[in-house]
């Protein structure tokens, strides 16, 4: 089995009701486990809060103790300008270091259970808020669970630890994190920063001193389809698997490369979040023993994709191979009438819509001559 992290306080990191980033996400995506029949009351698992001292193992007390101020209104603006906060990205928002603390506490929950050997994997889909620096807020993301959890893993447990992100923005802030460090490697499937924030994530990027090569990026072109995703992204993640040799694997899986997010412009379907896990979690097997981590990340198509991407990644962690055929109607009817917008029925849907969408065939091309000056190096 698998352990799935969750507490209602992880549904309360919410900026405002028309922000984008809206954590019904995860409350959709426990249902949906439920309604499979893959996600049982004995394997959901209370997070704790993080606390102080864990949060600076990546974080500046200075920049902890005025989040903290800030979720109390108690920030100037000049103060908030300095720190990242009440941007139009990232509002402040009442009690906001307690709710930004949970989720982190919910990762390092996770890899207490897989560090512990209670279970060889566990997810959070509540993280993977990958934009946030040391001192910064970015990005929606206020402090960053992926690189407090790695730095935890790497101190408490002494692991090397790979991180694996398939959001469709580049993980700046974990890759920054870590960029002079051997012990951890950070690997980016993301669209070219020519296009979208954060603008990073440079296939020049490879880290710096002892962490030279040790961050990998794929910056995919805009209108990237599924072939030449997956393409790009089992090939270079086994080239880094096999340089860097993981004790643990910790993947931010953000399901916003979908045609139908509204913030991106890459132009995979479902089929993309059918194989990454699959392909994760194969490797998994062979590098780690099984041993990985899952957090979630961005996805702002909130009832037709997310949701849906996440089942696949905690049913790939059961060992199954990716859910098919029809999405359960009782979960839709559950649903429907919050979403204005049509629930699939099955989940390859979207591939009728796809076929009317011109075809970009130049980019599978563009993506071959970018894979192939990243990987020459390992």
């Amino acid at each position: 089995m698998t352990k799935f992290v969750y507490s209602e306080q992880l549904l309360q990191y919410r900026f405002r009701d028309d922000h984008p980033f809206n954590q019904m996400r995860l409350l959709l995506t426990k249902t949906l486990l439920e309604q499979l029949k893959l996600l049982n009351q004995e394997d959901i698992i209370s997070p704790r809060i993080a606390t102080d001292e864990e949060l600076m193992l990546i974080h500046q007390a200075e920049y902890i103790e005025a989040v903290k101020r800030a979720g109390y209104g108690e920030l100037s603006d000049e103060e908030c300008d300095k720190f990242g906060l009440n941007s139009n990205d990232t509002p402040n928002f009442q009690n906001m270091h307690e709710m930004s603390a949970a989720l982190v506490g919910a990762t390092l929950t996770a890899c207490d259970i897989v560090m512990k050997g209670i279970d060889h994997t566990a997810c959070n889909f509540g993280g993977g808020l990958h934009h946030g620096f040391k001192g910064r807020a970015s990005g929606f993301c206020i402090y960053n669970d992926s690189a407090v959890a790695i730095e935890y893993m790497k101190q408490k447990y002494h692991q090397r630890v790979l991180y694996i992100d398939t959001d469709a923005h580049h993980g700046d802030g974990v890759q920054f994190s870590f960029y002079n460090d051997n012990e951890v490697m950070t690997y980016s499937i993301h669209e070219t920063g020519r296009y979208l924030f954060p603008g990073t994530g440079a296939i020049t990027e490879k880290g710096e001193g002892d962490g030279y090569l040790y961050s990998m990026n794929i910056p995919i072109d805009a209108y990237t389809e599924d072939d030449s995703f997956l393409a790009c992204f089992e090939e270079s993640l086994r080239v880094a698997c096999e340089f860097f040799k993981p004790d643990i694997i910790l993947s931010q899986n953000g399901a916003d490369a979908h045609y139908l997010d509204p913030l991106t412009h890459l132009s995979c379907t479902h089929k993309t979040y059918q194989h990454i896990p699959q392909i994760v979690h194969r490797l998994a097997q062979e590098y780690t023993n099984g041993k990985w981590i899952a957090v979630g990340g961005g996805g702002y198509n909130v009832f037709q994709v997310a949701p849906l991407a996440w089942a696949q990644v905690y049913n790939a962690m059961l060992g199954n191979t990716y859910l098919e055929g029809f999405i359960p109607r009782d979960w839709i009817d559950m649903w429907q009438s919050k979403a204005h917008i049509k629930i699939p029925d099955t989940w390859n849907e979207d591939l009728e819509e796809y076929k009317t969408i011109p075809r970009r065939h130049d980019i599978e091309e563009k993506n071959k001559m970018m894979l192939a000056r990243v990987i020459q190096h390992y």
